[in-house]
């Protein structure tokens, strides 16, 4: 007979924190890591990875996957039941929602990072955009495996994982009939005192029909401005205030909760209404540029020219800074993580210890996290597309061990992020900027400074990037999992999965995108009026010896079918390196404009084609030229890093004050907002509610995170993720409709025009409100005491 000690204190508890029961009881098996989840989920993946792709190309950012995959799964397999399939049970559509995730979290990692290979003068070669995507992506999740103990379980209650919450809310509403029946005792009596299963349901969804029709309207239809700001003049020239009046931000900042979401923003207050109106001040006078800005005067630029001129770097460093102390202050809990992961491998029977462990508890071994983190160190150093020209073996040991170092502390910093504030606010893009900043300040120790180094230290940033992007979503399914009782081990493999088959189509995705829309300039004498061929000299004799050959793609290339050499100018002075395409005789015949990142939106023949900004690309090539090129601003970054220092000598947590720098104010208002419904909420349940009722802290946090309101900003989130992927679609397939309605916006008193920033806000007041009420019991919910 087992010791008593070795029970959990409640049937259905998870056995290493035993205060919670998820949805799904430990010991109830339903149906789970099935081949129709796996497929549809993977698939799933690979769509919404090419629209993310494409959409972070576009403007520089994408929707999270988990809800509307979540969502997407449980239509479906109910039109299935309905057509005489087996619906699914509750933890088959989280492991739908877990494999279609990954594709959004490569994507963006390769759309930030990949589009740098061409600013910087390189080929976007198949080989090399698949390896880090495939890299990037199954290091992430290796890496996430060790800390789930630590960061899920032990920091439950602690840490929200709003998304995850979110999605687990989603799958609990619409779960099927079989799986309300398996549900804990713990989940049938918080059903119960919601008002049943349909109460809850109803309110989430009635947040999700809210936040979808709402963010539709504002972003799709133009209805109202979805960014209300005002800049200060004088004497408080370029201070400036925003909000990002979006639904899914408020959500976020309602579960996260005042604290996190009033340190977020202050980081944004220190950016905007006192680091940028200082500059402002102190270089209002300077008559030349102030390094590392090249062109405008201080005086000229706006609140967001500065921002994007100096504050990224303050920001990019203090994210560093804070993100290494976070990882450092976080050690212990880890190392607890991973050690009991070790004890699979060391006991003499692993096969009988995992079979003992609680069915929601039990991970891919150790082992073979150890053995996949190994296979991928050989493979990172072993790939030739990852390096340019005879890069040494030393080289490449040292990229791996540079990947593994910063992959670690990045995942583990975008985990932890994830976990406080959110996927849709994690500075990804920091991260790799403060990758890149360590890579190549590494590289200039190094004595590695050449323009071959260039790939090398984009690699190493991207498949970090990638990681810890990856590494954060997984954590937030994993969140998903705990809540709703999945088993991480199936979840891992899920995500495993689809991650492999989304990094494995993004690469000729993007190459097609570029290609679909590169525009090539016939050069000399046949040049169309309106074109310009770059900085070469147009008669100069090119070597080819040696060159790669490509023909024209799209429509020119059904003109034109012959083969070129493929030859990079670099212009003196440092600017961006041309492509061209020169003939045998070395003579150039064309200048490449490519699809991202270039100028020409009609070819010679006024064929119109859609071109990519990339913007955060082009970041990441700028930070690679600049310290490698000896020209980065130290000073910014260093600041930024001491900013960190200074709030934890406060005893304050700093990484989320050094996202509130790097992020837009406008991201972070609307969290704050959020958080002060949650704080008002709450002051209602321990005043109100219970008042008179003898309740430990514990009990009165618990109650705030089951409230009606938790369920209502969930819905907000998920709404607002469908709406972002509608968004997409129209920005991308739609543009003579756009064209119509930036028309009739320009006619709208609520989105163009002197009171557009005051009436927008009206609109959003309703969201607030609907929020209060909920939360407070007020409308939907009918909760009972």
């Amino acid at each position: 007979m087992s010791s008593t000690q070795d029970m959990p204190d409640r049937v259905g508890a998870h056995p290493t924190n035993p205060t919670f029961q998820p949805y799904i009881p430990a010991e109830t098996n339903l149906r789970e890591l099935t081949p129709v989840p796996i497929i549809v989920g993977t698939l799933l993946g690979m769509i919404f990875g090419a629209s993310s792709l494409y959409l972070v190309l576009k403007v520089g950012l994408t929707v999270s996957a988990s809800i509307p995959v979540a969502v997407i799964s449980i239509t479906l397999f109910r039109i299935l039941a309905k057509m005489g399939a087996r619906n699914a049970t509750i933890l088959e559509h989280n492991i739908v929602q877990t494999a279609g995730s990954a594709g959004e979290s490569i994507a963006f990692g390769v759309g930030v990072t990949m589009p740098a290979i061409l600013i910087l003068g390189f080929d976007l070669e198949i080989t090399r955009v698949m390896l880090v995507a495939v890299l990037g992506g199954l290091l992430g999740i290796l890496m996430m495996i060790p800390l789930r103990r630590a960061l899920i379980v032990a920091q439950h209650g602690i840490l929200k994982y709003p998304e995850g919450t979110a999605c687990a809310e989603v799958l609990k509403a619409g779960a099927s009939a079989e799986s309300q029946a398996a549900a804990s005792e713990a989940a049938k009596r918080e059903q119960e005192e919601l008002g049943g299963a349909q109460i809850g349901a109803k309110t989430i969804f009635t947040g999700f029909g809210i936040g979808l029709v709402y963010k539709t309207a504002m972003a799709a239809f133009r209805g109202w401005k979805d960014v209300p700001e005002k800049v200060f003049g004088a004497p408080f020239t370029a201070g400036s205030v925003a909000a990002e009046i979006s639904p899914e931000l408020l959500g976020v900042g309602y579960i996260i909760g005042p604290r996190i979401a009033g340190i977020m923003c202050a980081g944004g207050v220190l950016a905007y209404l006192v680091l940028i109106p200082m500059i402002k001040y102190f270089g209002a006078a300077l008559g030349t540029p102030l390094a590392p800005e090249t062109t405008a005067l201080i005086r000229d630029m706006s609140p967001g020219q500065i921002r994007n001129a100096y504050i990224l770097y303050i920001g990019a460093g203090a994210v560093a800074a804070a993100g290494i102390i976070s990882v450092f202050k976080s050690m212990p809990l880890i190392w607890h993580g991973i050690r009991g992961g070790m004890k699979d491998v060391a006991s003499s029977r692993a096969e009988e210890t995992r079979a003992a462990v609680p069915r929601t508890d039990r991970d891919l071994s150790i082992r073979f996290v150890l053995i996949g983190i190994i296979a991928l160190i050989v493979v990172i150093a072993f790939s030739n597309p990852l390096y340019i020209g005879g890069t040494g073996l030393g080289t490449r040991l040292a990229a791996a061990v540079l990947i593994i170092v910063f992959g670690f502390l990045f995942v583990t910093v975008s985990s932890r992020l994830t976990g406080e504030i959110g996927s849709t606010s994690n500075p990804i893009s920091g991260m790799t900027v403060a990758t890149l900043l360590l890579t190549c300040l590494t590289f200039v120790i190094l004595g590695w400074t050449g323009s071959n180094y260039y790939v090398t230290a984009l690699s190493i940033g991207a498949i970090v990037c990638i990681a810890s992007s990856n590494g954060g979503t997984t954590s937030q399914d994993l969140k998903t999992g705990f809540l709703v009782g999945g088993t991480p081990k199936s979840q891992q493999i899920a995500i495993l999965i689809g991650a492999l088959a989304s990094a494995i189509v993004l690469g000729p995705i993007l190459l097609g995108l570029n290609e679909a829309s590169s525009v090539y300039v016939p050069v000399g004498a046949q040049m169309p009026a309106g074109f310009t061929a770059g900085s070469a000299n147009p008669g100069q004799q090119v070597d080819v010896t040696g060159l790669r050959k490509q023909g024209l793609t799209g429509a020119q290339g059904k003109e034109d079918t012959k083969q070129y050499h493929v030859w990079f100018h670099h212009p003196e002075g440092g600017g961006n390196a041309e492509k061209y395409l020169v003939d045998d005789s070395g003579k150039i015949a064309y200048y490449v404009d490519p699809g991202i990142n270039g100028t020409f939106k009609k070819d010679p023949s006024g064929r119109e084609v859609t071109k990519f900004d990339a913007p955060k690309a082009t970041l990441m090539s700028y930070i690679i030229k600049g310290i490698l090129g000896g020209e980065l601003p130290w000073g910014l970054v260093i600041l930024g890093a001491m900013i960190a220092v200074m709030l934890e000598i406060s005893g304050l947590p700093s990484l989320a004050f050094a996202v509130g720098v790097y992020l837009p104010l406008s991201s972070t208002s609307p969290i704050l907002i959020g958080g002060i419904i949650r704080w008002a909420v709450d002051r209602w349940i321990r005043g109100t509610k219970f008042k008179g009722r003898t309740l430990s802290e514990d009990q009165l946090v618990a109650e705030g995170d089951k409230s009606p309101g938790v369920l209502m900003a969930s819905g907000y989130i998920a709404g607002g993720a469908i709406a972002g992927i509608i968004i997409a679609f129209m920005a991308g397939f739609m543009e003579n409709f756009n064209k119509t309605i930036e028309a009739v916006a320009k006619r709208n008193p609520f989105h163009s025009g002197a009171n557009a920033d005051l009436l927008s806000l009206i609109p959003f007041a309703v969201l607030i409100v609907l929020l209060y009420l909920t939360g407070r019991e007020a409308i939907l919910a009918h909760r009972k005491t």
